[in-house]
């Protein structure tokens, strides 16, 4: 079974970088892409960085030149590497992989494997 942990979450200055890191244990087969979401007390989930299985990236505005999803195959770990960190940056982040699923009429993808999830604080 496919497992996700998540760990580099912590407390840091405005200004400052974090490198999360996801291990994942076992193997996706033919997975969509994997992504980094994050969750605060007053929002709803947000993604915030997403790689797909060929290699392309999506930021949200909210992000895009601070944040950079990479993964390492060799090792199978998917990073978040955050740097000028906001105090809006701060919630529960969490890596996810997308698997993909056939049907009749093609394929499905859907988010089928989530980490527990690590706190980041980023304060003032």
């Amino acid at each position: 079974q496919v497992q996700l942990m998540e760990s580099g979450g912590g407390s840091v200055k405005t200004g400052g970088s974090l490198t999360l890191s996801c291990i994942v244990s076992g193997y996706i087969f033919d997975h969509c892409g994997m992504a980094w979401y994050r969750q605060t007390t007053s929002t709803e989930r947000e993604r915030v960085a997403y790689l797909s299985v060929e290699g392309a990236t999506v930021y949200p505005d909210s992000v895009k030149g601070r944040f950079t999803i990479n993964h390492d195959k060799s090792k199978n770990i998917l990073f978040l590497q955050m740097n000028s960190l906001e105090v809006n940056d701060t919630g529960v982040y969490t890596c996810a992989a997308q698997g993909r699923k056939l049907n009749p009429f093609g394929s499905t993808c859907s988010w089928d494997y989530w980490g527990p999830g690590t706190q980041v604080t980023v304060s003032s």
